[in-house]
């Protein structure tokens, strides 16, 4: 595998930060690997919602540098059977519960993926973990010995060639229009969604529908006036609905799974 790490690890939870989970994570890495530089993607995904962050993985690493690794722990199923994966693409390597998390980077034709041999636990120095806390007591320390280089992928398990596949279907692109739905809201309030800006090419002075209502499409929020809606191809390459200076969440009603249909302006 052509993997060289960085020494560079992101963090993606469902915990939030009120309680110690996050932190304890940072402490075991900190623990096999001093040098460990440790960022934040995000702990704010909706709990129990693996899709939302495979979204934001697939949509985040290319900003990190060639070797990092990506932790992504949104595990209801923690302690139950399910498989944890290690998923190799573009010099990257993602750990997460084998739970449709990584469905989406999984459909890359180049990705490597292999499942974690629980067996070989003892081999890391990984004693009884904790049943309901894998983020602190296998995913970190991992992590923390595939960032040091002290192993790689291939140690980990053996190799597969299917996961479980992402919760959400992709958008669906047709002659006259995509239909997708609502993946997130960001903390501003703006209704992202899994259409991206090249499966709308195609249409000729798109319009976004949603609630109801129609949306044109613009550039940027200044576009409007404060209280206006708009749609707009957002720096993550898909569509978005927004309330410029407001929450378009908050003002529509709208939420994750809400149903999106862009067509060309009759």
């Amino acid at each position: 595998m052509s993997f060289v790490p960085s020494g560079v690890i992101t963090l993606t939870t469902d915990f939030g930060h009120h309680d110690v989970f996050v932190g304890t994570m940072k402490g075991q890495v900190l623990r096999r690997f001093t040098a460990a530089r440790i960022v934040d993607l995000t702990h704010g995904i909706q709990a129990h919602w693996p899709d939302e962050a495979g979204f934001w993985l697939a949509k985040s690493y290319q900003y990190f540098p060639t070797g990092t690794i990506h932790i992504a722990v949104v595990d209801p199923g923690v302690g139950t059977g399910r498989d944890i994966i290690a998923l190799e693409l573009d010099d990257h390597l993602f750990l997460a519960p084998d739970n449709g998390l990584l469905g989406l980077l999984s459909q890359n034709p180049k990705v490597k993926t292999h499942r974690l041999d629980i067996t070989r636990l003892a081999r890391f120095g990984i004693e009884q973990p904790s049943s309901t806390f894998h983020g602190r007591d296998i995913f970190a320390p991992i992590a923390a010995e595939l960032a040091a280089g002290h192993i790689s992928a291939v140690d980990i398990g053996p190799s597969v060639n299917e996961i479980v596949p992402r919760w959400q279907e992709a958008a669906v692109v047709e002659d006259d229009q995509v239909s997708g739905v609502v993946i997130t809201t960001d903390s501003f309030g703006n209704l992202i969604t899994n259409i991206e800006d090249h499966m709308i090419r195609h249409l000729r002075q798109p319009i976004v529908l949603a609630g109801g209502q129609q949306f044109p499409l613009r550039q940027t929020y200044g576009d409007v006036q404060p209280g206006q809606y708009l749609a707009l191809i957002n720096s993550f390459g898909v569509v978005e609905i927004a309330c410029a200076e407001s929450s378009a969440a908050q003002g529509l009603g709208l939420g994750r799974n809400a149903p999106i249909i862009v067509r060309a302006l009759d």
